[in-house]
């Protein structure tokens, strides 16, 4: 491990490339350049996250940490790490301090792998626009996490508004054993599908999710019913033409899945580390079209999947915004006095 303190873009590259020469073979044979945008007291638990996707994916960690905006000087200080504590990757942990955490993209362009596809996951509430962040616009997927959201159900919304192939959000990615038990539901039937209800909190992105998944699919509008029996999606129910009534429920770690005329069985529904969610999502580096048919059936909006899949940069600087919000605030308050 080597750490640089008050240092620069270029002494980080070069330190970068002394220590892949020293690790030799434990640094060839990078997939991908994983991109992670995160907040000083959630470091540990982003690298430990992408710990285990590295495992199943081989790649450049790049992690990035912006910090007081407004402070009058700019530093740069970076951890570098190859085949370490990380795991086998090449991992750079860089923290930017000042109007440098605005231009991340100036550190972290110089040590992207040639060649290898880029993702860009936000380990936290994510930038309303993608294009307003750099790291997002250069990046061939953006993962997002709605769940981290003040309302995770509206960042859906926006999350579809705002939409390019190539994203993707883990409330989708936390869905995958429940679509998967619901698809394993018909391989014994073809009876068609004319009622679904699904039971779970108003603010579970999930269920949110499932609810578009289920639109798009079997183009029925589910119904909803809202319960805070369980933290998340407890209950999916659905009705069949020929009259059989398919119920899944969570149970803890279990599905109990329940058929008319048939006994109940108990099925796997395990909830997942963080690190196996962020290892699926980075299987597939092309665009889902199930995501995006999906997430438009939940926002109401059509076509997502045929959108431009380039972003263009969209400046903004969040320290002036918040300075002219406040002073937004102080004038409303002056005004009403008055």
């Amino acid at each position: 491990m080597i750490g640089l303190w008050d240092t620069t873009g270029n002494e980080v590259v070069k330190a970068l490339a002394a220590e892949r020469r020293s690790a030799g073979g434990v640094a060839s044979g990078m997939a991908l350049t994983l991109i992670v945008v995160v907040d000083e007291k959630r470091v540990r638990e982003a690298e430990a996250a992408a710990t285990i996707a590295a495992a199943a994916h081989p790649c450049r960690l790049l992690v990035v940490v912006r910090s007081e905006i407004e402070r009058d000087r700019n530093r740069l200080d970076a951890e570098i790490v190859v085949g370490g504590r990380l795991g086998p990757c090449e991992a750079v942990v860089t923290r930017m301090y000042g109007r440098l955490s605005l231009h991340a993209e100036s550190v972290v362009m110089p040590l992207l792998v040639p060649d290898v596809p880029v993702v860009t996951w936000w380990h936290g509430e994510p930038p309303a626009e993608i294009a307003t962040d750099f790291l997002g616009v250069v990046a061939d997927r953006r993962i997002t996490d709605t769940a981290q959201a003040v309302d995770p159900v509206e960042a859906l919304r926006q999350r579809a508004r705002d939409y390019a192939p190539g994203d993707t959000d883990l409330a989708w990615t936390r869905i995958t054993p429940w679509r998967t038990l619901v698809a394993g539901a018909f391989d014994t039937t073809e009876a068609r599908v004319t009622e679904a209800t699904i039971v779970a909190p108003p603010s579970d992105p999930t269920a949110a999710l499932m609810a578009g998944w289920l639109c798009s699919r079997l183009d029925i509008p589910p119904r909803r019913v809202d319960s805070n029996e369980f933290p998340r999606m407890r209950e999916v129910q659905l009705t069949c033409a020929n009259g059989d009534n398919l119920t899944l429920t969570r149970e803890d770690s279990v599905a109990v899945f329940r058929r008319t005329g048939q006994d109940d069985r108990a099925l796997p529904l395990v909830r997942r580390p963080l690190g196996d969610e962020l290892a699926e999502e980075l299987r597939r580096l092309d665009a889902d079209q199930v995501y995006a048919e999906a997430l438009g059936a939940t926002a109401g909006l059509r076509g997502l999947e045929q959108r431009p899949p380039q972003r263009v940069h969209v400046w903004k600087d969040p320290a002036t915004a918040q300075r002219a919000e406040a002073g937004v605030t102080a004038h409303a308050g002056t005004s009403g006095e008055r």
